[in-house]
């Protein structure tokens, strides 16, 4: 392309980076009001998804201390739009052409700049709140070329590279593509600063991956990882951690993974009623489901001989989530009442 080329590519980079991606809280109603998002697969307990969400930018501060330490392309450029820039810039979201998602595809693996690229991908991941978007993107290979995103050395792109697979992920062909990207996603966790938009973003993704049972067995090594997440994380994390393992523990084929996984002990401790009741209910129901598990005599004899497994911590005879669980039947909240009636039972 030859310079004459320069400064319409550039305007095209601006006309797409002015796609209203503020508007974002609009795209959930709509999800709601129009049932986009996919149908569960039914289990014993509701499984757990965060749905679409529709992103903000935000900037996430690298510091020292991640979990790890605390618990031991195609070369393209943008061409021109088909349309007439201030049509474009004032367009939703919901009403974006095809023409316009391969122009936003492209311009994200040709810039330079950070900003831009959290622009894009903001507008990108509030596009994938409709369905028709989700299925463009994908017919467009734009599922592997936002997904290269996830190493980017700009934290807040990372960010909203995870925010755009999310709602990416509602789509069930689009989990097909997306479930390769699963061990990154799980070492963002590990590698990021605890309590960081990386991490609750990776966990976000996770869940929507993990509400059906197709998935689920790509997550059977995180289990200490999100045990580990609800000891030393805020409210928020503790929320979307304890979701994914609500999910994973309603499916009967991974209760021996869970049971085996190594597990914090203070994670016990977390059954009380100084826990936020948002957290505790969803750990009296990843509780439940551990109860309703029956092994045998011989399983669990062999599982009290491995030290600190989750059997031992929260199931086996010598473990106090009895004696937590007691307490909690005068809890205030009536719910987290009935959830402890309904486990002693």
């Amino acid at each position: 392309m030859g310079d004459g080329s320069i400064t319409p590519r550039l305007g095209n980079m601006k006309a797409l980076l002015g796609i209203v991606a503020g508007a974002g809280a609009s795209y959930g109603i709509y999800k709601l009001i129009s049932g986009g998002s996919f149908r569960r697969n039914k289990k014993s307990i509701t499984n757990e998804s965060p749905g679409v969400r529709s992103s903000q930018p935000s900037e996430v501060t690298l510091q020292r201390g991640s979990l790890l330490a605390k618990v031991s392309g195609l070369d393209v450029v943008c061409p021109r739009p088909d349309v007439a820039s201030g049509d474009i810039i004032h367009q939703s979201p919901g009403n974006l052409e095809p023409q316009h998602l391969k122009m936003l595809l492209s311009c994200l693996q040709t810039s330079n700049n950070p900003s831009d690229r959290c622009r894009i991908l903001l507008t990108l991941g509030n596009a994938a709140a409709f369905t028709v978007n989700q299925n463009l993107i994908r017919d467009f290979e734009g599922i592997h070329i936002i997904a290269g995103f996830l190493s980017d050395p700009a934290a807040e792109v990372r960010v909203q590279t995870l925010n755009a697979l999310n709602n990416l992920c509602m789509n069930i062909p689009n989990q097909e593509q997306i479930k390769v990207y699963v061990p990154q996603v799980l070492e963002l966790i590990e590698v990021s600063p605890v309590n960081s938009d990386l991490q609750l973003g990776a966990l976000r993704l996770l869940t929507n991956l993990s509400v059906t049972d197709k998935h689920q067995h790509l997550l059977k090594e995180s289990i200490t990882l999100l045990l580990s997440l609800l000891v030393v994380s805020n409210e928020a994390l503790q929320v979307q951690a304890s979701k994914v393992l609500v999910n994973l523990s309603s499916n009967p084929d991974m209760m021996d993974d869970i049971v085996q996984a190594q597990a914090p002990a203070s994670v016990v401790l977390l059954f009380d009623a100084r826990t936020a009741p948002a957290v505790l209910l969803r750990l009296l129901t990843f509780a439940g489901n551990l109860k309703a598990w029956r092994p045998s005599a011989q399983v669990a004899d062999e599982l009290r001989r491995k030290q600190d497994c989750l059997f031992r911590v929260m199931l086996d005879e010598s473990s106090q989530l009895h004696s937590k669980l007691i307490q909690l039947l005068s809890h205030p909240d009536g719910e987290i009442q009935a959830q402890v009636a309904r486990i002693l039972t």
